[in-house]
């Protein structure tokens, strides 16, 4: 492709499918992925992770897929729904059981489970995208957690899922569900200055050249991406690629600082993320707006209130005062709130 040619790039550096073999090991992601793996090894209980959308929850589940790989016996559930028959299925499929001639599939599987264990094989379930279980399928995912023997459990559950999952598993009536959560880790963007090496990694990754790619991108360029981006993967790659996009439809052959700011005006226009999320106001600027709307208010009022004053004492009409008074108490509140 002309596209790649250009950088001289063998891929696309900032594409959004998630490719272990573009994983950058960020310190938080690595901890989080090492955790998870040693909590399956412990075999109890399920495990959570939860992170925002683009802190790569679904690479992490797919590096524990390879990782993992004949060691045991998996089964992977991507986009799950909010039905307990479809959990059991979905799961006896995966683990290759015959779900059409059954008649009770947890007792099929269970008889599964325990041959696998019989056999020193472990069996794991990883669901992706996990808060689309809804209360339904999380219920059928602790009755499936009961399966035990007197000494381990038959079946380890490694739920990945958006803040929405934590929100279901704080409700009430799902309490049972989150009391058997034994681990549970989160997912978080990455620090600046890892976020500036993950760029760096991922243009270095697809290029032919490792030594020439860290031209691709100008110094400023990066740092703009980065805080535009807020340091999140996904965003990040979204940007890199719209950023290459642009410099190529120029025929430059570095990314500057102008096709960072082109790439954000194209993701906003796209409705990727609100306007105001890319460059967030900062804290100390928050309250300006509020601020000078109350000045602009008193001006009126101090103007309206010198009129009348001028008009009651050349012509003697009412006094306005106590009228004056209680406006002005009512002004005053509204700005403390």
């Amino acid at each position: 492709m002309p596209y790649l040619t250009h950088f001289n790039l063998a891929e696309h550096p900032f594409s959004l499918t998630p490719d272990t073999a573009m994983y950058f090991p960020g310190m938080a992601h690595q901890e989080v992925y090492e955790s998870v793996f040693y909590a399956i090894g412990r075999g109890e209980g399920i495990v959570k992770v939860s992170g925002e959308v683009g802190t790569g929850k679904t690479l992490l589940c797919r590096m524990l897929l390879d990782a993992l790989g004949e060691k045991v016996e998996i089964a992977y559930l991507n986009n799950p729904r909010n039905d307990a028959d479809w959990v059991v299925r979905a799961i006896c499929r995966e683990f290759g059981l015959d779900v059409q001639h059954s008649d009770d599939l947890y007792n099929s599987l269970n008889r599964f489970l325990i041959q696998k264990h019989a056999e020193g094989i472990n069996s794991i379930v990883l669901v992706d995208e996990a808060q689309g279980l809804g209360e339904t399928g999380l219920e059928s995912i602790r009755l499936l957690s009961n399966l035990e023997t007197e000494k381990r459990k038959l079946l380890q559950i490694v739920l990945f899922g958006q803040p929405e999952l934590d929100r279901l598993l704080d409700r009430h009536n799902l309490r049972q569900v989150a009391q058997r959560i034994n681990f549970s880790f989160e997912t978080k963007p990455l620090t600046e200055p890892e976020a500036i090496a993950y760029i760096r990694y991922r243009a270095k990754m697809a290029s032919r050249n490792p030594d020439a790619a860290m031209e691709i991108f100008a110094e400023s360029s990066i740092q703009h991406l980065v805080r535009a981006g807020q340091c999140n993967p996904r965003l990040m790659n979204i940007l890199g690629d719209k950023s290459l996009l642009a410099a190529f439809a120029e025929g430059a052959t570095q990314v500057s600082r102008k096709h960072v700011r082109a790439a954000v005006r194209e993701a906003r226009q796209l409705s990727l993320r609100r306007p105001d999320r890319f460059f967030p106001i900062p804290w100390w600027l928050r309250p300006a707006p509020a601020i000078m709307s109350s000045f602009v208010l008193l001006a009126c009022f101090a103007v309206l209130a010198t009129s009348f004053y001028i008009v009651e004492t050349r012509l003697g009409l009412t006094d306005i005062r106590p009228w004056l008074s209680e406006t002005t108490s009512l002004i005053s509140q509204t700005i403390r709130r």
